[in-house]
C-alpha cells in the first residue's frame, strides 16, 4: 500500500484535464506514467490506440494462465474534470494533501477518486499477483472520458480487441464509506432544446406589455408542465418502476446534495425510484435577459436546454421523443414552441446471476467485512454500453474505490485510503474466485503433484 499510495500521489499531481482550452502535455504525461506503471506491474508491452482528437487509449494484455481460464477486461480513465473554482478548495487541486476524516485518512486532489484511485487499484491487483493473476487480463485505460470523445465508437468496430468473459468498469464506488457496493443499473440520458420567438425584437414593456407576447413567459409556462405539483415527472411514456435494491437515507441524500434546511425534496416515492429507476428532468441552461442587465422590455426570444435521465432499460430515442412530443403539445398563450432533439446515451441494467457477479459479491463482502449492496446511479457511463456491445456475452461489473462522499466533480475531491486498500483486496479476491470457477481442475505434475500453470504447462 505504501507503494500504491506514493504512485497515486504522483499521478494525482498531474493536471490531466482533457477539455478544450487546457494544455495537452499534462494529459500525455499522465498517459506515459500509467503506461509505465502497467509495464512495471507485468502487463506489458502496453499498446497505444490513437483516437482522432483525443489522448491515447492504453491497451495491455496478460494471457490466461491455463487453458479455459476466463479473461477479465478492466476499464478506467486517467483524465480528470477541470478543478473549477480553486477558491472553494481547501488546498491546491493538483497538490495532493493527506488529512484525517471521521472515516480515516484521505488524500485530497482533483481526479484522485474519479478515476485515478481506480487505475491504481488495478495496478495493485497486478502487483499482488506478480503480473500473473489467475485470469487473463485486458486493460483499457482511456484519456478523454470526462469530456467525451471518439473512443466510445471504437469497441464495436474492433470487437476482437475487447473480447472477454467479464468487464470490470472501475469508474464508480460505494453508496457510503465502508459499505461494499455493486452498481447494477445506469440511467440513460438525452437532451432537447426548446426555443420560443414571439417578436422581431424587444419592445417597451410599458407601451406594449400586456398584449405583446412575452417569449420568456411562454417558455416558463411550457417548462412548468414537465412536473406535477409534488415534483414528479409529468411526461407520458417515460418508464418508472419500483427500486428494490439498497438506497441512500433521506438525511444522507440531503447532506450530499446540499439541500438547504426547510427545502423539501422533489417528487414522491422512494429515493431509489426518483434517482435510479424513474425519470428526472432538469433545466440545465436558460437563455434570457439577466437580472442585472435586463431592460424594461418585453422579451422577444428565450430558449432552454433540458436534460432527461430515464429508466436503464428504456430506449433512448423513445424517451427523448416522449419529452419532445410533450413540449410540442404545449402552447402557452397560444404560442407554439420549437423543440430540437440533442444527444442521447443509453442506460444499462446488468444481469446479476452469473459466476462473475457471484465472485465479485463474495470478494467485496470479504474485503469490507460487510454485506454487499446493489445500487444504480443516475449518472451515465457511455463506455459501459460501448464495451458491452463489443463483448455482448460478458458479465458487466461496476465497482471501485470511490464513495458517495468523495466529492467527485466538486471542490475538495478525496479518496479514503481504507477504501483504496479494500478495493485492491476485492479485485484480488475477485480474480481468484472467478478464475477458480471457470478454469476447472488444475493440471498437476505427475511426480510432485504441484499445479503447473502458464508457459510451463504448454511445455
Amino acid at each position: 500500500m505504501d507503494g500504491l499510495r506514493a504512485d497515486l500521489v504522483r499521478l494525482a499531481a498531474i493536471p490531466s484535464v482533457a477539455f478544450p482550452g487546457f494544455p495537452a502535455e499534462p494529459v500525455l504525461e499522465a498517459c506515459d506514467m500509467v503506461a509505465g506503471l502497467l509495464e512495471d506491474a507485468g502487463a506489458g508491452p502496453v499498446r497505444r490506440l490513437e483516437v482522432p482528437g483525443a489522448p491515447p487509449v492504453l491497451l495491455a494484455d496478460v494471457p490466461p494462465p491455463v487453458p479455459g481460464a476466463p479473461t477479465v477486461l478492466f476499464y478506467a480513465h486517467y483524465d480528470v474534470q477541470p478543478p473549477g473554482d480553486t477558491e472553494r478548495w481547501d488546498s491546491p487541486p493538483f497538490e495532493p494533501v493527506s488529512y484525517m476524516t471521521e472515516h480515516g485518512e484521505a488524500l485530497r486532489a482533483r481526479g484522485i477518486a474519479d478515476d485515478k484511485a481506480n487505475i491504481i487499484a488495478v495496478i495493485g491487483m497486478l502487483r499482488a499477483y506478480g503480473g500473473r493473476p489467475p485470469v487473463g487480463v485486458k486493460v483499457v485505460f482511456e484519456g478523454q472520458e470526462e469530456y467525451g470523445g471518439e473512443f466510445e465508437n471504437h469497441p464495436a468496430r474492433f470487437p476482437e480487441e475487447f473480447a472477454c468473459d467479464a468487464l470490470v468498469v472501475a469508474d464508480v464506488g460505494n453508496v457510503r464509506p465502508g459499505a461494499p457496493t455493486l452498481t447494477t443499473g445506469l440511467r440513460g440520458a438525452a437532451d432537447v432544446v426548446v426555443d420560443v420567438r414571439t417578436l422581431d425584437g424587444p419592445v417597451h414593456s410599458g407601451v406594449f406589455g400586456g398584449a405583446a407576447p412575452d417569449a420568456l413567459l411562454v417558455l416558463l409556462g411550457a417548462l412548468s408542465t414537465l412536473h406535477t405539483a409534488e415534483g414528479d415527472v409529468a411526461v407520458r411514456g417515460l418508464r418508472r418502476e419500483p427500486w428494490t435494491g439498497a438506497q441512500q437515507h433521506t438525511d444522507e441524500f440531503r447532506g450530499l446534495a446540499g439541500v438547504r434546511a426547510g427545502t423539501p425534496l422533489m417528487g414522491t416515492g422512494t429515493l431509489g425510484e426518483r434517482l435510479w429507476s424513474g425519470p428526472a428532468i432538469t433545466v440545465v441552461g436558460l437563455d434570457a435577459p439577466s437580472v442585472d442587465h435586463g431592460a424594461s422590455a418585453v422579451v422577444p426570444h428565450a430558449r432552454a436546454r433540458i436534460a432527461l435521465r430515464f429508466h436503464p432499460e428504456q430506449d433512448p430515442v423513445e424517451a427523448q421523443a416522449a419529452l419532445a412530443e410533450h413540449l410540442r403539445g404545449q402552447r402557452p398563450f397560444g404560442v407554439p414552441l420549437t423543440v430540437t432533439p440533442g444527444n442521447t446515451s443509453p442506460g444499462y441494467l446488468a444481469a446479476t446471476g452469473g459466476p462473475a457477479h457471484r465472485a465479485a459479491r463474495a470478494a467485496l463482502g470479504e474485503a469490507w467485512g460487510a454485506d454487499v449492496s446493489s445500487v444504480a446511479t443516475g449518472g451515465t457511463v457511455p463506455v459501459v454500453h460501448a464495451l458491452s456491445r463489443a463483448a455482448p456475452d460478458a458479465e458487466v461489473l461496476l465497482f471501485g474505490a470511490q464513495d458517495a462522499l468523495a466529492n467527485a466533480h466538486a471542490p475538495n475531491e478525496r479518496v479514503l485510503l481504507s477504501e483504496l486498500n479494500r478495493t485492491v483486496r476485492a479485485l484480488c479476491g475477485f480474480v481468484q474466485r472467478y478464475g477458480a470457477h471457470r478454469a476447472g481442475p488444475a493440471v498437476r505434475c505427475s511426480r510432485s503433484g504441484v499445479p503447473i500453470t502458464g508457459e510451463n504447462q504448454k511445455t
